[in-house]
């Protein structure tokens, strides 16, 4: 019981917040940008991304892991959807690690796991965007 109540007041607000979120879980059957990337820990984060114009319109993932992996993958959602393009490329790890403000040392790969995923989308509608250039 007190490792339960240490837990609770261990971790700042945004933290608690994004590691319980679920708002942004779902899967999109024809996203404009796809990712999906599996760490070493063995947790899976895949990014499914709409646009409108040049913009983010909606960021969506599912994981196969830990609350801490759901944190950091909530927090990249939260932080570019209705971004451009160009400004969601400069989401770093250490950008998700900040917010997310007491992210335990010993996870802070989740924060790579996820921003490397969602590079991984941002790269699929580059992409996209190349192939469908070619067509015009």
């Amino acid at each position: 019981m007190e490792e339960d109540k240490d837990f609770w007041q261990s971790h700042s607000e945004q933290y608690l917040e994004m590691a319980f979120s679920n708002e942004r879980q779902e899967k999109i059957s024809h996203p404009d940008g796809y990712g999906k990337k599996m760490g070493d820990c063995g947790d899976t984060i895949e990014f499914f991304l709409t646009l409108e114009k040049d913009r983010l319109q909606f960021v969506s993932y599912q994981i196969d892991g830990c609350i801490n992996t759901n944190a950091c993958a909530a927090t990249i959602s939260r932080m570019t959807e209705g971004k451009s393009l160009d400004t969601a490329w400069q989401i770093l790890p250490e950008t998700v690690i900040a917010y997310l403000g007491t992210l335990p040392e010993h996870e802070l790969h989740c924060a790579e796991l996820a921003v490397g995923a969602f590079y991984m989308a941002l790269a699929d509608v580059q992409k996209k965007n190349m192939d469908k250039e070619k067509e015009d």
